[in-house]
């Protein structure tokens, strides 16, 4: 059923964010066809006025606000309304969000619908279980597509390492490029249950690519004590979060450099470590290692899509060892 637009201003602004998305579909859509992208980013706030973010998902759409005190709830479907009919998109096809900015702990990853619907979507030649309706992220983060490529070519006879994995996107690249083995850790049974499957749908070989539930920081001290080593990492941590269990928190600003410290204790030499945060204020603080060993690639790893004049959508660094 069709959300009224309650006023001319939401009306305008409905108008404008359509024209925009129009647009950028037409400027995208088919060139990212031929090379086996499935999801891109159609709008992030490029209008200052307009606080939505626009991702195309294989014929559906998932639209989000950046909410505030003065958000109404009209807003956000009329949005929606509107691009999706300037697409030719079903409303049944439309998932909204809301994107809660500067709330430090769970909003981002609490879950907000229980449907369990997952789609198969293709990114190259990988394919991936996406979520668009439970969380706020869809299982996964477009905007490393090329940091996962730069992966997979450097990936080839090595350990890997994916600490806070998720729903270990890079642990299929990795052994894509040939891998010899690898370990994925992150926090979350959930998590690691779509990893799974993602390493099904990949062909990737379960006995030689484990999954591990564990406190990252933590258990890089057992592989230490274990003399374990790897040859290539990917590090992407949360910029928050609590282990309630343990009382104790990790905060991104402030853990990094014993967490990079912690990282490097456990790979060879000559190995490289991918390091990157999303964290909007985040300001590096990496004295303690040579800086001719670190080298931040964050406009080599920002795919065309995010490239966004107000905000950089993640920062990343290549650290040798």
């Amino acid at each position: 059923m069709p959300h009224p637009i309650h006023d001319e201003k939401t009306a305008r602004q409905a108008a404008m964010l359509a024209n925009r998305i129009q647009k950028r579909f037409k400027h995208l859509h088919k060139r990212f066809q031929r090379e086996g992208l499935e999801i891109f980013r159609l709008y992030d706030w490029d209008i200052p006025e307009i606080r939505a973010v626009v991702d195309w998902y294989a014929g559906h759409l998932v639209i989000a606000e950046y909410v505030r005190e003065q958000s109404m709830d009209h807003w956000l479907p009329s949005m929606a309304e509107a691009v999706a009919t300037t697409l030719g998109i079903p409303m049944d096809r439309v998932h909204l969000k809301k994107r809660h900015a500067g709330i430090r702990d769970g909003r981002r990853y609490e879950r907000i619908d229980r449907t369990g619907e997952k789609i198969r979507m293709k990114e190259r030649d990988l394919s991936f279980w996406i979520n668009p309706s439970d969380f706020v992220d869809t299982g996964l983060f477009s905007d490393h597509r090329n940091t996962r490529a730069m992966v997979r070519n450097m990936a080839a006879g090595t350990r890997f390492l994916n600490l806070y994995c998720y729903t270990a996107s890079f642990t299929c690249y990795a052994a894509a490029g040939g891998a010899a083995e690898s370990l994925s850790i992150d926090r979350s049974r959930s998590n690691l249950d779509w990893a799974e499957e993602n390493f099904i749908l990949n062909g990737t070989h379960r006995e030689k690519h484990r999954l591990l539930q564990a406190d990252a920081m933590d258990y890089l001290k057992i592989l230490k004590q274990k003399g374990q080593t790897f040859s290539l990492a990917v590090v992407d941590p949360p910029s928050y979060s609590s282990a309630r269990e343990k009382d104790r928190t990790f905060d991104i600003r402030r853990d990094h450099p014993e967490l990079i410290t912690r990282v490097i204790q456990v790979m060879e030499k000559g190995s490289t470590i991918f390091f990157s945060t999303n964290h909007q204020g985040f300001e590096p603080c990496m004295e303690r290692f040579r800086s001719e060993t670190i080298e931040e690639i964050t406009q080599k790893t920002i795919p065309e899509d995010y490239q966004n004049k107000q905000k950089r959508i993640h920062r990343c660094w290549r650290i040798l060892v």
